[in-house]
């Protein structure tokens, strides 16, 4: 993982820094990323954002609010009942739930616009591993810096502007 790190990004590639900016295609893009800072071993819990280079598996959106993305990433609509389990020791553990659910879940539906676009990152994804961190998403932000629980929130304009220029070659690669 470290050799990729020091990798170059492709142009194709989003690269997250540490200094709170995005890059792709030579755009600049504020972001935010988890109040833990940015970790190589991430936990249940911890507030950070994981160290990597992570693919996005699919995107879901809120439908009420705003037409699927335009983008190489399929999309599907956000449902009331959506949840994504946080529960290490749920069998579904870092998996989207319907809800109501049995263990601690994100709601995915939400007041906020922050999940009105959600894009899954492949972070402890394949295989799924128990407290290694789960809902690790590229969301919608409450502001400029505004730390998450560990995943990179962008602008609207700019996460759609992104959206429509993703391609199979992209890849997120957090430093």
């Amino acid at each position: 993982m470290t050799a990729s790190l020091h990798a170059r990004a492709s142009s194709d590639d989003l690269l997250i820094t540490g200094f709170g900016d995005a890059w792709f295609r030579g755009k600049r893009a504020p972001c935010a990323l988890g109040r833990g800072g940015r970790r190589w071993a991430k936990r249940e819990g911890d507030g950070a954002t994981p160290l990597g280079r992570f693919a996005i598996e699919f995107g879901l959106y809120r439908p009420d609010r705003l037409a699927a993305p335009r983008s190489a990433i399929p999309f599907r609509p956000i449902r009331l009942w959506d949840g994504w389990s946080d529960a290490p020791k749920d069998p579904a553990y870092n998996q989207p739930v319907r809800r109501p659910h049995p263990h601690s879940h994100e709601r995915l539906w939400r007041a906020d616009p922050l999940y009105d676009v959600i894009l899954v990152m492949t972070a402890n994804r394949a295989p799924i591993i128990p407290n290694n961190g789960s809902a690790l998403f590229i969301h919608l932000w409450r502001g400029p810096r505004r730390p998450t629980e560990g995943c990179i929130a962008l602008r609207r304009s700019d996460l759609l502007w992104i959206l429509a220029r993703w391609s199979d070659r992209s890849r997120i690669l957090i430093r």
